[in-house]
């Protein structure tokens, strides 16, 4: 069965383009709006990584990571934090709720993006 990758991004037009060049390299992905949407998916689907940006409404990307690591399942599944805020204070916290990495956006292109997932968790 594909790696399952959840892809919890506000930004559409990114959603969207992570997702189909994750689908187009064998990974199984499923998409969230924002963090509440996000972290529902996650307890139902249990993913086998989550790429997850930080600046969404409702529930930001750490306050849904910290509830990812509360639950047993989530406590050490690999998340990959994107984002285009580069503040030594999230990266911290980010770091402290044991984030795999912390890219910022602009400096990743999709192509990277995805090496960074097999470097994880493997061809699908």
């Amino acid at each position: 069965m594909a790696k399952h990758i959840l892809v919890v991004e506000d930004d559409q037009p990114l959603r969207k383009a992570l997702r189909d060049m994750l689908a187009k390299r064998g990974y199984r992905v499923s998409e969230a709006q924002d963090g509440e949407v996000g972290i529902a998916a996650a307890i139902d689907s249990h993913p086998d990584l989550i790429l997850l940006d930080l600046l969404m409404p409702r529930l930001d990307g750490l306050g849904m990571l910290q509830r990812l690591r509360q639950e047993p399942w989530g406590k050490d599944l690999p998340v990959i934090i994107l984002t285009n805020v580069n503040d030594v204070g999230k990266v911290q916290e980010a770091v402290v709720n044991k984030a795999f990495d912390f890219l910022v956006k602009a400096d990743w292109t999709l192509e990277q993006i995805a090496e960074k997932v097999r470097e994880k968790i493997g061809n699908p």
